[in-house]
């Protein structure tokens, strides 16, 4: 399984890129071909595809949008073929809150998805997604109010909780940013 790849684009059709590794080029299908630029080098994330007949390369921008293809791969009738298209227009935040608040227009605007297959990625992935940033301000909402009740500018607050541990208990993470910003 790939990881990701790291390679000079040497070609751009309008389903995928080809991009060279030490002189071996390596098609990948993306959902924006367009969106990279021929001689230029990129970190491209990958899906490896492996079928009896097919084997192929999918790639994304980041990993978030990796994660989520597989989630959208994951729901009974999306293939790979009509997941990756939802990401040549579309945002990973603006996907996921698609499938939060039920908006099944949002999801129909995508080629080969009608009502029946939007409802199905709804039906599968509605409360399941969360991105990293939703995760990490869930994490330090707490915080900031407790931090905002004691008299802190919200500017110093913002300065303080990038350097507190997400993982550690409410008590913990406002001694540290009060020893923060005491400094």
């Amino acid at each position: 399984m790939y990881d990701y790849i790291k390679g000079i684009i040497t070609e751009i059709e309008p389903s995928y890129i080809t991009i060279d590794v030490t002189n071996i080029g390596y098609k990948v299908f993306t959902a924006n071909p367009y969106s990279f630029k021929e001689g230029e080098e990129y970190k491209i994330y990958l899906y490896q595809y492996v079928k009896e007949d097919e084997i192929s390369l999918y790639g994304f921008k980041s990993k978030e949008e990796r994660e989520l293809f597989l989630k959208l791969t994951s729901v009974k009738g999306v293939g790979c073929k009509m997941a990756l298209p939802m990401f040549a227009d579309s945002t990973v935040s603006g996907i996921i809150e698609a499938i939060e608040k039920e908006n099944i227009l949002y999801l129909k605007k995508f080629p080969k998805i009608g009502d029946k297959v939007a409802r199905q990625i709804i039906l599968d992935l509605k409360g399941k997604l969360v991105s990293k940033e939703d995760e990490y301000n869930r994490n330090f909402d707490e915080l900031t109010e407790a931090l905002k009740s004691l008299g802190y500018k919200i500017s110093d607050i913002n300065r303080v909780v990038k350097q507190i541990n997400s993982n550690d208990d409410i008590e913990k993470q406002i001694k540290e940013a009060l020893k923060l910003l005491l400094k």
